[in-house]
């Protein structure tokens, strides 16, 4: 059995009125529009997240992949969710190989897990090449201080400033065609900001060419 530190949402273990979790879900279903064909959910965790987007998204899905580093999670999401479209993989999202092993896909998803590499840019550029041309990743990250700050989270390596956010999604690949940087605050996402609300969490749309 997994334990649940407070960075890890485990739906289970957790209250069903947990902020963080119904953060995350919110996240989820904000990536539903853009989830279809060839799938994946890069350090999809516990896999409750991959889930919500097979049983939400079955009809515009060819297959759907959870894939992360820890081999404890990963079986603890296979024991939990089915699928049939559906599968979880050992992977770590920061090897250059993943799309020799993988192939590429339609719709990429990786929320809060840049603030956990100590290379985002790499990271990012790796994300971008698991994409097909034309294909949409989805990518969530805490709104910081900067990347040349130690986070205070003992998870993270740092937290980007807003502004290193946009120039990474923009600028960090030769092969992006546009991106969309949306605002979280709660279960709110929002293209613009209202005045003295405080957004902790960017989540950023972005399509390849």
């Amino acid at each position: 059995m997994v334990d649940y530190t407070g960075e890890r949402v485990i739906p289970k273990l957790m209250k069903p009125s947990d902020q963080l979790l119904l953060e995350h879900i919110a996240r989820y279903d904000f990536a539903k529009p853009y989830v279809s064909g060839r799938v994946l959910d890069i350090a999809c965790g516990s896999g409750y997240g991959t889930a919500r987007l097979a049983k939400g998204r079955n009809k515009a899905l060819e297959t759907i992949i959870g894939a992360d580093v820890d081999p404890e999670i990963i079986e603890f999401a296979h024991k939990e969710y089915y699928h049939p479209k559906m599968s979880f993989i050992v992977a770590d999202g920061r090897a250059a190989d993943l799309p020799d092993r993988l192939g590429t896909f339609d719709t990429v998803i990786s929320f809060e897990t840049i603030e956990h590499v100590s290379d985002d840019r790499q990271f990012f550029h790796n994300l971008i090449s698991l994409l097909k041309p034309g294909g949409t990743l989805v990518l969530s990250t805490p709104i910081g201080r900067g990347r040349s700050i130690p986070s205070k989270s003992p998870f993270h390596y740092f937290e980007l400033t807003e502004e290193e956010i946009r120039q990474l999604v923009s600028d960090g690949s030769p092969d992006i065609a546009s991106s969309l940087l949306y605002f979280q605050n709660s279960v709110a996402l929002e293209r613009e900001k209202r005045p003295d609300v405080h957004y902790p969490i960017a989540v950023a749309v972005i399509q390849k060419k």
